[in-house]
């Protein structure tokens, strides 16, 4: 069997780096698009300030969307994980009731062995004193 366990682990944190470097952009880019905008539109201040206010509103909630998404994400893949590794130790837990039990044969048929031996060993100390 193989070990999984690495590649799990890589995929996570390559989920995890994409989703923050995901947030990352986004929060960047609207920054640097909401700087652009205030800086070449002509218009009053009262009017920038209601528009630095929708924006900024704009790009909270995006990135509170693309945070629970993110969050939703990860929860799924812990959900994955996690089946996969009871499904995996439930798996172990059976390989090694059979070793177990293919153990506890040997042990009995060199157990039995043993006996047989003695018992062969006693019958013949008799079978010469007899003589």
């Amino acid at each position: 069997m193989k070990n999984n366990q690495p590649e799990y682990e890589t995929e996570q944190r390559e989920h995890t780096n994409n989703g923050m470097a995901v947030l990352a952009g986004m929060l960047v880019g609207g920054l640097a698009g909401a700087a652009a905008m205030l800086l070449l539109a002509p218009q009053s201040g009262q009017e920038t300030r209601a528009q630095i206010q929708q924006k900024t509103m704009e790009l909270r909630d995006r990135t509170a969307q693309t945070a629970e998404e993110a969050l939703a994400q990860a929860k799924m893949k812990t959900h994955q994980i996690k089946s996969d590794v009871r499904e995996k130790a439930e798996e172990l837990q059976q390989q090694g009731q059979e070793l177990i039990v293919e153990q506890l044969d040997r042990v009995s048929a060199a157990a039995e062995a043993g006996k047989a031996a003695i018992k062969n060993s006693d019958n013949g100390k008799s079978a010469t004193k007899n003589s």
